[in-house]
């Protein structure tokens, strides 16, 4: 448990790890509830009709353990790989949890994903099953035909052909199951990367990876257990974000997690909703903030009343921090982190001072650096590869069969990120790109997110994109992508006023000298922008003869 304390100093100099030898994430984020606090609510599901389906840690406990059994029952064993596609739910939580206690790894797979990309993941892990739904059945009973060895289909919501009816299954199984044995290392998720350089990587965790998110957690939170907190994030529970920032440590720490179906995000609701459900924590990636700023005074329309908000996978930018506090009457905490080692830099408002643009310090029992290409660390303001320390429970074990990628993410007693970055005198980290979006102009080493922040400033734009595009004389120039607010119109006068804005803001050599206006911007199921994808078009069209 992380303590409260005055300054971060002192938060982090009390902190230890606790990884005891026999360590099972079923008994650690339920089990152990189910035992001690069986009538504590642990999810609440909104259905798209408005039904509210509300499981107890007991509940959730008794599902689990059935679910367990009728694995096993089906031949599901120690160290089997089953696929999860599915969206946030009590039975997706279930799911998980039950193949925690029979010691198998759960693969998430977002429900974005299609036929093509389950195809993949299926074939590469080496799976011996998929559960999903019915909106899903049909991929994967493509998936699963394209592999030799034959893959059973469990679908959640009754029968299909060829398929295991789970309800069905359900009705006949045990409802207590006892964990098997586990420590920290044994393997227990495997989650594969975005794949923006090669195909998708699995990165496999070990049991101790629930553990290795909650100090970060409670840092970013303003220090849990509230027991009668109330979680929600519009982040699915497929990708780790979602399983590693808000399933796994809200449910260790006793709190209630309310899910929703599946649906476009609409900021409106989402004001609304964290009113009508009195939520006092919520994880809100970046770009359903960006979206958010877009409703006009949600303060004084909604009556909600957060605790803590926190966000990751992008620098939130002076403005965005500015906009936070005013909507949420409180400072948005960061957090960084990736699949393959998470939350490990950010921000705890209450115990240290935020800056504007940067990520923040490395979170509580953490050892981060920026460091050269000898592996040295880097003093401050000089840039470098952002990198952790061998050890950290949060760590993956490994790329899943890829030993030559395992080895090349590291260098010597440190993780790469693949993420350029820097620190300044006070120790603060400020991310300055991936080390392939960084762009090279006229001998300017520039970081895209500092252009699209202040992009971002403008009060024309919604959302932006910055690339480096090839040009003869200065190797590369700045091109901004870039989706208006709703009533806004492109025009050359627009696009003047853009480029002085960010000439007069940041520097001569970073104003984008060529602005395209699209519709939407392609993302990630994670909602980052894909600037590869941006790159790669741009490069098709300079190799087309038209």
């Amino acid at each position: 448990m992380l303590k409260r304390a005055s300054t971060y100093e002192e938060v982090c100099g009390q902190f230890e790890w606790d990884l005891p030898h026999d360590l099972n994430l079923a008994w650690d984020i339920c089990g152990r509830h189910a035992l001690k606090s069986p009538n504590q609510l642990a999810l609440v599901h909104l259905h798209h009709d408005g039904q509210e389906e509300r499981l107890t840690f007991s509940d959730l406990e008794r599902l689990s353990s059935q679910i367990a059994n009728m694995f096993e029952a089906h031949g599901i064993k120690a160290g089997d790989r089953v696929l999860l596609h599915l969206s946030q739910s009590p039975m997706l939580a279930a799911m998980y949890i039950a193949l925690w206690k029979l010691a198998a790894i759960p693969l998430p797979v977002s429900i974005l994903f299609g036929a093509d990309a389950l195809s993949y993941r299926l074939a590469d892990s080496g799976s011996t099953a998929i559960v999903t739904d019915s909106d899903h059945i049909e991929n994967a009973f493509f998936a699963a035909n394209r592999q030799d060895s034959k893959v059973k289909i469990f679908h959640t919501e009754g029968a299909a052909s060829s398929s295991v009816n789970v309800i069905e299954q359900l009705q006949k199984a045990k409802d207590y199951r006892v964990h098997n044995a586990t420590n920290p290392n044994t393997p227990g998720l495997l989650i594969y990367t975005s794949g923006t350089t090669g195909q998708p990587k699995g990165a496999l965790h070990g049991h101790r990876v629930g553990r290795g998110h909650t100090p970060a957690y409670a840092f970013y939170t303003d220090f849990p257990p509230h027991t009668d907190g109330r979680v929600w994030s519009p982040a699915d529970w497929t990708w780790i974000g979602g399983i590693g920032g808000v399933f796994l440590p809200s449910l260790f720490y006793g709190m209630t997690i309310i899910s929703t179906a599946p649906s476009k995000f609409d900021p409106e609701w989402a004001f609304q909703h964290l009113a009508d459900q009195n939520i006092s924590i919520s994880l809100i990636p970046p770009t359903a903030l960006k979206l958010m700023r877009s409703v006009p005074s949600p303060e004084t329309r909604f009556d909600y009343n957060l605790t803590s908000v926190y966000s990751g996978g992008e620098s939130l930018g002076a403005e965005a921090l500015e906009w936070g506090h005013k909507a949420f009457g409180l400072t948005v905490a960061e957090c960084y982190g990736q699949t393959e080692c998470n939350l490990f830099l950010g921000t705890c408002p209450s115990v240290m001072e935020v800056k504007p643009g940067a990520i923040g310090l490395p979170t509580p029992g953490r050892q981060v650096g920026i460091i050269d290409d000898d592996g040295h660390i880097c003093p401050p303001g000089k840039t470098g590869d952002i990198a952790i320390r061998r050890g950290d429970p949060c760590m993956m074990i490994e790329y899943w069969r890829n030993p030559e990628a395992t080895e090349e993410k590291f260098r010597g007693d440190w993780m790469l990120t693949g993420d350029l970055g820097r620190t300044d005198e006070d120790g603060y980290y400020t991310f300055f790109g991936r080390n392939d979006d960084v762009i090279t102009s006229a001998g300017y080493r520039i970081g895209p997110g500092e252009i699209e922040d202040c992009l971002m400033m403008h009060p024309d734009v919604s959302l932006a994109a910055a690339i480096g595009v090839p040009d003869p004389v200065r190797t590369e120039v700045v091109k901004a992508f870039l989706v208006l607010k709703t009533g806004r119109s492109a025009s050359p006068q627009l696009e003047a006023e853009i480029r002085e804005h960010v000439r007069s803001r940041l520097a001569a050599h970073e104003y984008p000298r060529l602005i395209e206006f699209r519709e939407e911007l392609p993302l990630t199921v994670t909602g980052k922008i894909k600037r590869r994808e941006l790159r790669d078009a741009e490069i098709l069209k300079l190799g087309d003869p038209k």
